[in-house]
């Protein structure tokens, strides 16, 4: 009988062990030089990164298979992490501590600000391909026109905050969380009740659209654990725990675009820029970290951590080949998208990982208004691509 299945691929060694040797260098100094935890997160950042490079868990490509072809299968997996996490998040934030260390949840207003943000974020998903995550573990994964998106984001992050103080009085509401207004039960059924919302119109527009079960929509017994690709439920569950390690690490939910800010900050002010003027750097937690290291800031090492898992990942995968051929249209949209990615996420309190993931993850109203905002922006973004050629 014929083998009718591709060959395995061989991994790129030389990555491989290039990226194992990095990474556990950089956690001895963070050990060394800050503290354990430093170093821990590091790790879960870099156990991100392999999760969303193996499983291919992209936020971007999820909403716009729904625009496109009406497949919800990402979307419905993403259903499943957020679920997951508010059962594991309501109970220990209504408790408050962890191991010496405060817990708080990712809440915040609902007004204006949100709704234009998260909506110029969406559009950003599409054009720049890729939303906060995204755009660090394809860049990670040796992908040169995700590079381009990634310092577009940190460009337009640091506009961003710029401008951050124009956006403060926007008309709206104050924050809410469910788990506060119904308690932790309750919190975490109405929670549900929304998710099983999303999941059940996600089946009725497949259904409308008379889509057939793909390969997406599967889950696939042809994987491996160390060079993938992954079910997109098992990479759902694994980022759920990405997120309550973070929590319990950090004190507070993942995050990832503050850390663009700051490195735009930072490296502007290397070339002479005075930013610590603006009123987003002039509060004391972001003035400190203006001054501090940025392996000091956790939301940094993560990042750096997400980049080195992917890159690892890549490599366990063999497909870690960089090509540097961008035609101009796929740059100028990789340029405008995360130019738009990194300004809606500094006005709309966070990006597809801050503000959907953890807000909804902390019960935050603010999540579920970003994730529709953001989701329309995704619609408009996907009808676009194709005058950039995308």
């Amino acid at each position: 009988m014929t083998n009718s299945m591709p060959p395995a691929r061989q991994s790129n060694r030389r990555v491989v062990i290039t990226a194992l040797s990095l990474s556990l260098l950089f956690a001895l100094y963070l050990a060394v030089s800050f503290d354990w935890r430093q170093s821990a997160l590091f790790l879960v950042g870099l156990a991100a990164g392999t999760i969303l490079y193996h499983a291919s868990f992209g936020f971007t490509a999820a909403w716009r298979e729904v625009v496109s072809t009406g497949n919800g299968a990402g979307l419905r997996a993403q259903m499943i992490m957020l679920a997951l996490t508010v059962v594991i998040f309501t109970p220990l934030i209504a408790w408050g501590e962890f191991g010496g260390i405060s817990l708080r949840g990712s809440v915040a207003p609902l007004n204006i600000a949100v709704v234009i943000g998260a909506f110029m974020f969406g559009i950003g998903m599409q054009l720049g391909g890729g939303c906060a995550s995204g755009t660090l573990f394809t860049a990670g994964g040796g992908n040169m026109r995700m590079v381009v998106t990634l310092a577009a984001f940190i460009a337009g992050s640091l506009l961003g905050s710029w401008q951050w103080d124009l956006w403060q009085d926007a008309p709206g509401f104050a924050p809410v969380a469910l788990s506060q207004k119904f308690g932790v039960v309750g919190g975490i059924v109405v929670s549900f009740a929304l998710f099983a919302a999303v999941w059940l119109a996600s089946k009725a527009y497949e259904a409308r659209r008379a889509v057939a079960t793909t390969m997406a929509s599967k889950i696939s017994l042809d994987y491996s654990f160390f060079r993938g690709p992954w079910p997109l439920v098992a990479g759902a569950l694994a980022l759920a725990a990405v997120n309550v390690a973070t929590l319990l690490l950090a004190g507070r939910p993942w995050g990832v675009t503050s850390a663009f800010a700051l490195w735009g900050a930072k490296m502007v002010t290397t070339l002479g820029f005075d930013v610590s003027q603006w009123a987003f750097w002039a509060r004391p937690g972001s003035a400190a970290a203006l001054e501090s290291s940025v392996f000091a800031d956790v939301t940094s090492v993560m990042n750096f951590g997400i980049i080195g898992g992917a890159l690892l990942a890549a490599g366990l995968a063999g497909k870690f080949a960089p090509s540097f051929k961008l035609p101009l249209r796929s740059f100028l949209a990789a340029v405008l998208g995360g130019i738009l990615l990194g300004y809606g996420a500094r006005i709309a309190f966070g990006c597809n990982i801050g503000a959907y993931f953890g807000g909804i993850a902390s019960t935050s109203l603010h999540g579920w208004l970003w994730f529709v905002a953001a989701f329309l922006g995704s619609s408009v973004g996907t009808k676009l691509r194709p005058s950039f050629g995308l």
